[in-house]
């Protein structure tokens, strides 16, 4: 069982604070970061920094290059804009404080941006696990009824499933902030990490919260996990068909798009699953897997798929050279 921690004034806290009776609610909560030492930290900023300057724009144009080209207006290029679009949405949840913290003396974090990160890190993780699953749709319609494609798989079926993924990303987030918002906070509050999430926050209560452990590790932790295995299963399922069905340039294509999206189905659940499939304990590589999971692998999720894609990668050349930035062929 978790902790619990009196309510009473921590003169170690570093908090601002209200006084409300015997307590004090804590207004901001402290964040250790990925590294006390300057130098480490320096290195850091200059790290990601680079990152973004790179990948970001990226990103962006490969949302332009599928939406502005006519050859790529399949429900397969639709769902990958939608993806490439969410972890841009993601990268503004945590990297901007990240990034401005390492530069920063003052670490901390209001307890309404607290609950903020909270709420639009759930929401977005929770659309994209849905859209990943609308995309594993896709491909089981392609792949075995193809004759039907065009007609299941409408344009009206895909904005659908779009916004069914952020339907039940707003659902999912809703239901995880509400009870951690209903928490009292009154004494320690440090947070071992760069950002707030759950795993962090709901051990610096001061009531028992094993109940609610409890909860999010179903909400959060278990849905992840049945996802993650039910994917894996559909694709293995997809790839052994296609092997099965010989060797020609359209399965081989549909086998290569396949391991791709089993690609990106690991990024995105293997660093969740140990997040939230677990106790919400520290362990070593907790900071190292979360640095993943939010700032590393939310942008190379597009960039991954493209590079296995000659289609994208003509359109963007294509877009480019229509504004005299590629003159290759």
């Amino acid at each position: 069982m978790p902790p619990s921690f009196p309510c009473q004034k921590n003169p170690k806290a570093h908090a601002e604070g209200m006084e409300r009776g015997n307590h004090t609610e804590v207004t901001e909560f402290l964040l250790l970061g990925l590294s006390q030492t300057r130098e480490v930290q320096l290195f850091l900023f200059v790290l990601f920094l680079l990152f973004y300057i790179v990948i970001f724009p990226a990103n962006i144009l490969i949302i332009l290059s599928i939406w502005g080209d006519p050859h790529l207006g399949s429900p397969m290029y639709f769902f990958l804009a939608n993806l490439a679009f969410l972890d841009i949405c993601y990268c503004f949840v945590i990297p901007p404080k990240v990034i401005s913290h390492f530069l920063s003396h003052h670490k901390t974090i209001s307890y309404g941006g607290c609950l903020a990160q909270l709420f639009f890190l759930h929401l977005l993780g929770g659309a994209e696990i849905n859209l990943l699953m609308g995309m594993a749709f896709d491909r089981y319609v392609a792949i075995c009824q193809p004759l039907r494609y065009t007609t299941v798989v409408s344009r009206g079926v895909c904005w659908a499933l779009v916004g069914a993924a952020w339907a039940v990303g707003f659902m999912h987030s809703f239901i995880q902030v509400i009870p951690i918002a209903r928490l009292p906070f009154c004494g320690p509050n440090e947070l071992d990490s760069f950002f707030c999430d759950i795993t962090q926050v709901i051990k610096l209560a001061c009531t028992d919260v094993y109940v609610l452990e409890f909860f999010m590790f179903f909400n959060s932790g278990l849905v992840t996990m049945l996802c993650f295995i039910l994917l894996l299963i559909s694709y293995g399922a997809l790839l052994v068909r296609l092997w099965a069905g010989g060797s020609s340039k359209g399965m081989s294509k549909a086998a290569s798009t396949c391991i791709t999206h089993i690609i990106i189905i690991i990024i995105m659940f293997g660093p969740a699953t140990y997040i939230y499939c677990r106790p919400f304990r520290s362990f070593p590589l907790d900071k190292v897997v979360a640095v993943f999971h939010t700032v590393v692998f939310p942008l190379l999720n597009p960039i991954i798929y493209t590079l296995r894609n000659k289609e994208i990668i003509s359109a963007m050349k294509r877009l480019l050279g229509r504004y005299g930035l590629w003159r290759g062929k």
